[in-house]
């Protein structure tokens, strides 16, 4: 299998013995460029994060902050990577971000700081100021961050490199390998039908959970298919009656595309992960690894969310939340993939809410969402699902039917709490009591309400478990 990228600027043709070998591993172990440092390995720290650049279809221009422990080197084909050894300036000078960290004393122990460099040196090319975002995926235990965002606001306006022109310049006349058919197809029907054939094969979009499973299970994935050559799965459209998502559009895209239809939601994905996990994790994989606790299904399941499913040339739609039918196990086929996930058109009366210890990077207890729809006083309709109260993502469907029909005010909630101990029995881990998440699904079904009145304010998502 061979590759083509640039690396710091220099075309690299690689040919690949394993392909899940980490970029970071690559960097640090091949090309002793130490500055990319491995902390958490698995995607937490940021010690790791590069920029990787890219070229869409149409000509445009993507920047993103990345993490290398968790990206593996055929995700690279086509890109232009940086990391901290690659961002100075031509004459030798460090770049505007390296300067003011100096400047702003922005580095205490240092082993961060490559990282937080390369996250501040992509939104400076970005031309982005909002840092609390962009820092979101970077651990420093010893500053307090307070130096680095002055550091970032001090180094906003200097003129972004020549070098960063110059990475797109080559990409446009990059040539090289393909990434090889059946690592790294590109065309949406070929890889069904290879799929098809080859069911026994690990897909890698993102690499956000897989990449785990080779950093932390040391997991041998003898058969992989990378999924980030084919356009038609990372294609976001609006449609007469429904909105089209397909499977490898990565969070950071969904979050922009849905914001306009419904804010909730986009603010609830702006707390899934960080901003260099968000650039790389797809809705499709986030669904397709079944997890009780991810934060996307909720939403989407209260949003009335159909999820379409191929298999060669067979395409079937089901309601999202018959997708997953117990703990680990979905109504998948062999062979099978998710294709995409629609949402019907409809007015904006979704409501989410995620209770985790830490605002950023935290897994959630709980995560609520709501879509009740009230028509003169009275409630018409209501989805309500929840993530982190069952095996699986699931509707309270006693819940919902307490409240439709009913007049939507503070006595038909109270009458409806005591029904979400008919829908869920969740356990106690290490995040929360069950008793616990069984209380906090009652309050915020109160707090869903009083957030309805347009004088109660624009509350958003909760920020944190007591």
């Amino acid at each position: 299998m061979e590759i083509a990228f640039l690396l710091n600027g220099e075309t690299i043709r690689l040919r690949i013995q394993s392909a899940t070998t980490s970029l970071l591993e690559w960097l640090r172990e091949s090309q002793n460029l130490t500055g990319t440092k491995e902390g958490c390995n698995e995607g937490d720290c940021g010690a790791c994060t590069v920029m990787v650049t890219s070229l869409a279809d149409d000509g445009s221009v993507r920047r993103q902050a990345m993490n290398a422990c968790i990206l593996f080197l055929p995700q690279l084909h086509g890109k232009a990577v940086r990391t901290v050894e690659g961002v100075a300036l031509p004459d030798g000078n460090l770049h505007p971000v390296q300067q003011a960290m100096v400047e702003h004393h922005g580095s205490q122990c240092g082993f961060c700081t490559p990282g937080i460099v390369m996250s501040l040196t992509t939104a400076h090319a970005q031309g982005r100021d909002d840092f609390d975002n962009v820092l979101a995926g970077n651990l420093c235990r010893c500053t307090g961050y307070a130096p680095i965002i002055r550091a970032a606001e001090a180094a906003h306006d200097a003129p972004v490199p020549e070098w960063a022109q110059e990475d797109i310049d080559k990409l446009r006349m990059l040539k090289g390998g393909d990434g090889g058919d059946a690592y790294r197809p590109r065309d949406l029907d070929q890889f069904a039908g290879w799929y098809a054939d080859n069911p026994d094969a690990t897909l890698i979009a993102g690499a956000t959970d897989v990449g785990l499973w080779v950093t932390k299970r040391l997991q041998d994935l003898p058969k992989v298919c990378f999924l980030g050559g084919i356009a038609e799965l990372q294609r976001v459209e609006t449609r007469d009656d429904h909105l089209w998502i397909g499977a490898g559009v990565n969070l950071n895209d969904l979050r922009e595309f849905i914001a306009p239809f419904h804010p909730d939601f986009a603010e609830l994905i702006r707390r899934y992960g960080s901003m260099q996990v968000r650039n790389a994790a797809t809705i499709g994989g986030n669904i397709a690894n079944g997890s009780p606790i991810g934060d996307g299904p909720p939403a989407l399941i209260a949003l009335g969310a159909t999820l379409h499913l191929r298999r060669g040339n067979d395409r079937r739609a089901i309601p999202l939340e018959d997708f997953f039918v117990t703990y680990g196990k979905q109504d998948r086929q062999a062979g099978e993939f998710v294709e995409g996930v629609s949402i019907p058109r409809q007015a904006d009366n979704l409501r989410c809410y995620k209770i985790s210890k830490r605002f950023d990077q935290d897994i959630s207890a709980l995560c609520g969402c709501f879509n009740i729809a009230v028509e003169d006083g009275r409630v018409t309709s209501a989805r309500i699902a929840f993530g982190g109260m069952a095996a699986t993502p699931r509707r309270a469907l006693n819940v919902e039917a307490a409240l439709v029909g009913k007049a939507w005010d503070e006595a038909t909630i109270r009458a409806a709490q005591p029904a979400f101990a008919d829908d869920y029995a969740p356990i106690s881990d290490m995040r929360a009591s069950g008793e616990y998440r069984l209380m906090t699904a009652q309050n915020l079904l109160l707090r869903a309400y009083h957030e309805s009145h347009p004088d109660h304010g624009p509350t958003r998502v909760l920020e944190v478990q007591p």
